[in-house]
């Protein structure tokens, strides 16, 4: 049930599986292999098994972070739409 925080590739593992419904909405665990699909994405969980991977993005670069800021869910107050000199 480990959160993965960030994107990366995986380099060694072993019967990895990944619940990746809360990207993907899919509820099938996927199976992770450095041959087949060594692809693991932030906000992912582990399920099963064990594993390393390079972390390639983190935070707004890493997937679910492009995802939550084309949602407007960052909670960055920087544009809120009001004038602020007046």
């Amino acid at each position: 049930g480990d959160l993965l925080p960030a994107d990366g590739v995986l380099i060694q593992g072993n019967d990895l599986k990944i619940d990746e419904s809360a990207l993907t909405g899919e509820s099938d665990h996927v199976r992770k292999s450095l041959d087949k699909d060594p692809l693991l994405l932030s906000g992912t969980h582990v399920m099963e098994g064990s594993g390393r991977m390079v972390v390639t993005a983190v935070g707004v670069n890493s997937q679910s972070g492009i995802i939550f800021t084309l949602l407007g869910a960052t909670g960055d107050d920087e544009d809120d739409g009001r004038d602020k000199k007046g």
